[in-house]
């Protein structure tokens, strides 16, 4: 991957379908997002998502979630993901997704996908996987995770997964309050950590986490940024302008439609490389630190 060649890096993209066809959510909790997000969309291969950043001349981070404790539906395969973006790696960075209710597979497996198969970083989603960041039983993961040297990516705030099913189809909201992932940011203190989303109904607590703890950062999934709150561009504008990162949450909103409303708000012209490029670039490692 030739980062200098590249327009942007996507932090936030989603695996939905296998090879086979098996899709990462069961039908009612993907029918379910599509009407949150008025998206109607087709879920793209692993290689048409490559097609469509390499079109652009940019890079996604791609990842599914595993939450089997919770859901009871069987994920897509890590080493699948890992294997599909070693044949499109000049474009796709491969996370994954180990269930922290799994104890100590999940801790085998994260070593082994770091180690073996080029995995470049972790993603969580607390209230699909019915655990609160803070909860001891997954400290062992974490503590995996930062001896790897690699992100901690946690959705936050509300979901569209589970919206309008009755029950929210099981899914906690209370899981994805940001406040609860400072306690790991406290425990583990050099692992590196990425808050998902502009963390609604919680977006100033992301930015007090982001702003008192280094090593945890902000991606800008999930949302049109016309809609972004005002304190979270201002704080992206300013003390957190080197900790806020591009990302689309693809398939569901489409990098050209945020980037096309990116382009429209109010941020500062030396800010927005470092948003849609720099910063994600040295938090995975793909250009030195200093750099």
């Amino acid at each position: 991957m030739n980062v200098d060649d590249l327009t942007a890096i996507d932090v936030h993209t989603h695996a939905e379908i296998s090879c086979d066809g098996h899709s990462s959510l069961s039908p009612e909790l993907m029918e379910a997002s599509a009407k949150y997000f008025k998206a109607g969309h087709r879920q793209p291969t692993i290689a048409e998502t490559a097609a469509i950043y390499r079109e652009r001349n940019m890079a996604a981070v791609i990842f599914t979630v595993d939450a089997e404790y919770a859901t009871g539906h069987p994920r897509i395969s890590n080493e699948e993901i890992a294997e599909q973006c070693a044949e499109h790696s000049d474009v796709l960075i491969p996370f994954a997704s180990v269930d922290p209710w799994k104890g100590r597979a999940a801790v085998r497996e994260a070593r082994r996908l770091v180690e073996g198969h080029g995995v470049r970083g972790f993603k969580f989603h607390p209230s699909l996987q019915d655990f609160s960041p803070d909860d001891r039983m997954a400290y062992p993961l974490y503590e995996a995770i930062e001896e790897l040297g690699v992100p901690a990516l946690f959705h936050s705030g509300q979901t569209g997964i589970g919206a309008g099913v009755p029950g929210g189809g099981g899914i906690r909201l209370k899981h994805s309050n940001p406040m609860l992932v400072d306690d790991v940011a406290v425990d583990f203190p050099y692992l590196k950590i990425v808050l998902a989303h502009p963390s609604f109904p919680w977006q100033d607590e992301a930015l007090a986490v982001a702003t008192h703890k280094p090593f945890v950062y902000i991606d800008l999934s999930g949302w049109s940024p016309k809609y972004f709150p005002p304190q979270l561009v201002r704080y992206a504008n300013t003390v957190l302008q080197d900790k806020v990162l591009f990302g689309s949450d693809h398939p569901v909103i489409t990098p050209d439609r945020w980037l096309k409303d990116f382009a429209a708000i109010d941020v500062k012209d030396e800010v927005r490389p470092k948003i849609l490029k720099h910063n994600a670039a040295r938090l995975l490692g793909l250009v030195k630190e200093n750099a």
